[in-house]
Order: C-alpha cells, then structure tokens, then sequence
C-alpha cells in the first residue's frame, strides 16, 4: 500500500521523549516506514500477526542482518544517558559500529543513571536504530538489578529501581503472590526505561551447598521452584507476550546446581557438572513449567555434564551450550520448546578485561578453533551467542559453505518473532518524565522494603534461661557490627562498649574463599562454608558480656553450628536491608522467612553429600522449610521445628 501522508520527520525529539516516525497507509493505518520506501510492508502493518510479519521480514534481510540478529552483547551507556562511543570497561566497539556496522541489535545493559538518564540513552538506541536498512529495533536486556548482590556476572544493585530480597529471599518468604507482585512491580520499572528483555529468572535448584549462584534462585525444591517460576513469568510476560511486557530468558538448561564441588562453571575448574544421585529429571521440572508457561527464551548453562545418559545413550561430555543431545533432542524435540536458545556468555572467544582474562567456556572443546566452535554451536541448536559480537565468524562460515543461510532464517525468524510480539516495530520509545516517576516511587519502595522484613527468617530464638531474645522491645541500647549505626535511629540507642549495652546486633557474611586471579573471580564466593575460628571465638567471648543476636546473610548456607552454641537468638537473611532488617527483629515487620535450603551441620557433611540431591548433608543443623515465629506477635505460617530453632 502506498503512503501518501508523513505524520513526522524520520525521527524527532518532542519534549522529553521520543516519538517514532509515523505515515499512514492508502486505508488509514498507522505505521513506520522503517525501510523509507514509502510504502507499508508486511512486516510494518501492525494488524497483521508477529508470525506474518517475522516471514516477511527475514525474506528481505541481508545476510549480514541476519547474522546480526544472532549475537547479544554488553552495552554501556555514555554520561547523562548519552551513547558511549569509545570502547569500555566491558562493552567491546563503540555503540555505533554494533548497530550501524554489525547490524546487531540485541544488548545486555550493566550500570544505569537514573531513571531519566536510562530512558535518554534507550530512547537514543532507538533512534540510531532506525538508521538501519529495515530499521529494526533493538531489545535492551538486564541481568537482575533489584536487589542486593554487585557482580557483573550474575546481578546488580537496586540503585534507583526499588529494592527487594534476592530471589532466594522471595522463595524464603514463601508467598507466591510476593513473587507475582515483585515481577509485576520489576516489569513496570523496566518498560519505564526501555528494558524489553529479562535474563532472568534463574531455576537452578539449590542442591550443592557450596555453589555460589544460590542466591538467584529459588532453593532446592524443585516443586517449589517450578510453582514460583509460573508466578514470575506470569509477573514479567503475561499470559502472552505483548506491548506491556518484559520477555523472559529462564536460565540454566538443564539446571546449573549441581556443580563438582560446588565449582562454578564460569571457570576452568568449574566445568564440571555431575549427577551423583541420578536427579538429572528432577533438575528439569522448574524447566517444564517455564516452558508450560510460555518462557520467551531459555539459556544453557556452561557446565558440562559427566556420566550422563538420555534414553540410553550417553551425553557427550562438552558445555550444555555446545550439546546438540541436550539442546535439540532434549529441549526441542522431547520437551517441545519452539523459542529463543540464547547461550550463556562467551563461548567462542576469551574475555580480556585490563589484565585479567576469562577463558570461554569451551568446555570439554578447548581445542576448536573460534569458528568451530561457533560451528558446533549452531549445529547444538543455538538461536543466538551471548556475550559476543564476532558477526564476522558467523558471515564467513555461511560464505564457506559451513552454516546454510536457511540455518540464518530459522533463528532469525525465532528472534523477529520476539520483537514483534513485544510490539517494538511499532513503537520502542519511552517517555522520560513517567520514567523518572515510575521507577524507584515511593509505593514500589514500600512494597520491596516490607517483603525484605517479611522475608527474614529466625532460625533460634533461645536464652539461657528459657526465655525468648526476639522480639527486641523498647528502645534499647546497642552494640553494632556489620550494621550502619544510624539505622538503629527510632530503634534503639547504639553504644561503643558491648558491656554498656542491652543487646548486641551483629551481621555476618557467609564465608567464602576470597580469589581473584581469574576476570569475575573475586564475585563469586565458592569454598568452604566454615567460619574463620578467629571470629568465632571472638564472638564467643562477646556473648558472654552481652546477649548476641547474629543475622548470616545467607547467600550460601554457611556452617551455623558454632554461633548456634552462644548466640541468643540467630537469623538468616537473603537480601535484607539494616532497617528492614531491624523492622523485623523489633516486630514492626513480622518475619515470615523459612529456609530455601537445607543449612549443613558441618563441611564434613557438605563434602560427603550429593551435588545433585537437594537435603543430603547428613543431620543438618536447620532443615529446609525451618523459620520460628516471634511470640506476642500474630501467627503466619508453620513453625517447622522446636523453639530452639534446631532439627531433633
């Protein structure tokens, strides 16, 4: 059909925010005319379906186009949400070249502004996007960002979107309408600023205590897990993909817990991946209700599986993202999955940050050139390479005769797919003044500040002399460790000398082994669960001046068993802020928390258990499901163990 009107120029700037070039057809319908040909294509009618205008669209790309569809990398934003067009601390190329020269236009964002800076920079993406030869546009997609854990690799702070406990602090809360209610409240704050895509969630079971990713999932149970992940992708995606929504990318196919030693598979000595107990089905249940459900896209894990079998073959011992076994036989054709395979990051190319490096994660193929490896992956069934932007791989085995353009198609059709449905060739922008009230307001706030409180889990709550340390009344005086003093501000008066004091608070974080030879490596607290003998005693000779009341920030379940023998009353949190923290310690928030996972008697214990067996360190001190309730306040929930908080 041909335009006869242009409602705007190509792209304008009114106010603060964008608006997308608009003309309207010979009958009246609204559209862009990303092409400039001044006629409504299929793929530009927005009354026709996402599946028509995907066809009609991959017919009319370039191979290079296409190859751009299928790489997803870091981007960062410039100063005051301003394009970064010199190279980074992460991102690889100049925003530009990506877009303009790659043709890619799919990008995991890190660090934001504000929240009127982060719509800027979208709504500028956007705009250089329609700079394309078919103007597509682009999905921004995040790790998490609303909680606690900084690291890169796995998550980011809150920072001006509001605060709520890590996911395994929502599992902890036991709510499956927290969960919606959080997914719901993230997705709103997302579409503000331009975020279409989640890499999230994370549905790994929590069954090898000493893994280091915990945090981000839902525990160990996999009915649990497979119940929450509905609730999340119901919360983010809606019951279809639509202008509203934030696509889900659930992460990591087949389940990523179960690693050797609780090693990550980020590294070398992590590659790992083992089923000891024979759970390799269990792992898949979150799986099959994300899938259920409708989950926009799944990623692979790295780790490679050893002594696997399915249906009686054995699985070739390379990473999940290379398993043609794992990816198209089991995912595709048993499990029936027809969406986005997007690999987890850096699987053809080394990562070199300053002067560090991390290896990619070409386990099991270390020896393949970066095209072979790339090569494997696509024949394993992969849709899209995370973390990487070598298009020019990609290009060269397709001009060799390695990789069919029809190969390019049926990815890039997955891809477009996804766009449409998100309604993004229709209109990708934002608008800045309801970015900058939307995200982080004041209700929002409230609402993650109160699941924080409600997601605290008292593990014992037991003096010597029979009495109960919890809840904290009056306004005490206090001696403080690991706590900001002035949260104590309307709770208590806090005091230099612990033999001055009421009450001590102290926070803890669970051990790890402190590293950092390998890029990321220092993130990522692996090792042993035991708390140095140094504090310990410390914290023995402390409690015998001054009643103890010890938080453990429980990203893993670290080894409790010696502050259990003096501590007069000991919690558990899983991203908790000081004064959520002190809400419920005082009551003003009833805490509600019980145990994702299993907290271990002893290293021995973990050591002897098995990776893939959620519940199998032997007499744990805290079994899974444990979490008092504070007396004097009303009942929510069932205690599961005895007042003293430990398993008989």
């Amino acid at each position: 059909m041909t335009s006869h009107t242009h409602t705007s120029p190509r792209h304008a700037n009114h106010g603060n925010h964008a608006i997308h070039a608009t003309s309207v057809a010979d009958d009246g319908i609204r559209y862009r005319d990303l092409n400039g040909n001044g006629i409504m294509d299929p793929f530009e009618n927005p009354d026709l379906s996402p599946h028509e205008r995907a066809a009609d669209l991959v017919a009319r790309l370039s191979l290079e186009e296409k190859a751009g569809l299928m790489f997803h990398t870091v981007i960062e934003t410039g100063p005051d949400g301003t394009l970064l067009e010199t190279p980074g601390n992460i991102s690889k190329s100049p925003t530009s070249t990506v877009i303009l020269g790659k043709f890619m236009n799919h990008f995991n964002i890190h660090a934001l502004g504000t929240a009127r800076e982060a719509a800027r920079w979208s709504n500028t993406l956007q705009a250089l996007a329609e700079q394309t030869p078919h103007g597509i546009p682009v999905t921004i997609s995040t790790d998490p960002r609303h909680a606690f854990i900084e690291n890169s690799g796995v998550s980011f702070t809150a920072a001006h979107f509001s605060q709520w406990p890590e996911p395994i602090g929502l599992a902890a809360a036991g709510s499956a309408d927290l969960i919606r209610r959080f997914a719901e409240i993230a997705r709103t704050e997302y579409t503000a600023v331009g975020i279409r895509a989640a890499l999230h969630p994370t549905v790994d079971l929590a069954t090898e205590p000493r893994w280091c990713r915990q945090a981000g999932t839902f525990g160990q149970d996999s009915e649990l897990s497979s119940k929450y992940v509905v609730e999340y992708l119901q919360g983010f995606q809606g019951d279809e993909l639509g202008p509203d929504s934030v696509a889900c990318t659930t992460k990591h196919f087949p389940g990523g817990g179960p690693q050797r030693d609780g090693e990550d598979a980020h590294f070398p000595y992590g590659r790992e991946q083992v089923y000891p107990g024979g759970r390799f089905d269990e792992h898949l249940a979150p799986f099959r209700a994300a899938i259920a459900e409708k989950t926009s896209a799944i990623m692979p894990y790295y780790g490679m599986p050893i002594g696997v079998e399915l249906d009686g073959e054995p699985v070739e011992e390379v990473g999940f993202g290379y398993n043609k076994q794992i990816i198209t036989n089991l995912l595709r054709d048993k499990l029936g999955y027809d969406g986005v395979v997007l690999s987890d990051w850096e699987l053809v190319n080394d990562n070199i940050v300053g002067d560090q490096v991390l290896p990619a994660r070409a386990w099991g193929v270390e020896e393949l050139t970066a095209p072979e490896r790339m090569l494997k992956i696509l024949n394993a069934g992969v849709d899209q390479f995370g973390g990487e932007e070598c298009t020019e791989l990609l290009l060269g085995l397709v001009r060799d005769g390695l990789v069919s353009e029809e190969r390019l198609d049926e990815s890039a059709r997955r891809l477009l797919l996804v766009k449409f449905q998100l309604g993004l060739f229709d209109n990708p922008f934002v608008d800045e003044d309801a970015a900058a009230e939307i995200v982080g307001n004041a209700e929002f706030r409230r609402e993650g500040h109160r699941a924080q409180a409600r997601s605290v889990t008292v593990l014992a709550n037991g003096t010597h002399d029979g009495g109960t340390a919890l809840p904290l009344a009056g306004s005490p005086a206090v001696y403080v460790e690991g706590m900001d003093p002035l949260s104590f501000d309307g709770f208590g008066t806090v005091v230099q000398d612990p033999e001055q004091a009421d009450v001590a608070v102290i926070r803890l974080h669970s051990p790890w082994d402190h590293r950092d030879d390998l890029f990321l490596e220092q993130h990522f607290h692996a090792g042993s669960l035991d708390f140095p003998p140094g504090l310990v005693s410390r914290l023995r000779t402390l409690a015998a001046k001054v009643p103890l009341i010890i938080d453990v920030r429980l990203d893993r379940p670290a080894i409790l068993t010696p502050l259990a023998g003096f501590a007069a009353a000991l919690v558990g949190t899983f991203g908790v802020s000081d004064t959520a923290l002190l809400d419920a310690l005082f009551g003003s928030v009833e805490p509600q928390g019980s145990l994702p996972f299993d907290i271990p008697r002893s290293m021995d214990a973990v050591r002897a258990s098995r990776s893939d067996v959620p519940g199998d360190t032997a007499d744990p001190l805290f079994r899974f499901g444990h979490g008092l309730r504070l007396p004097h306040l009303p009942q929510a929930g069932t205690a599961t163990a005895t007042q003293s908080g430990l398993s008989s």
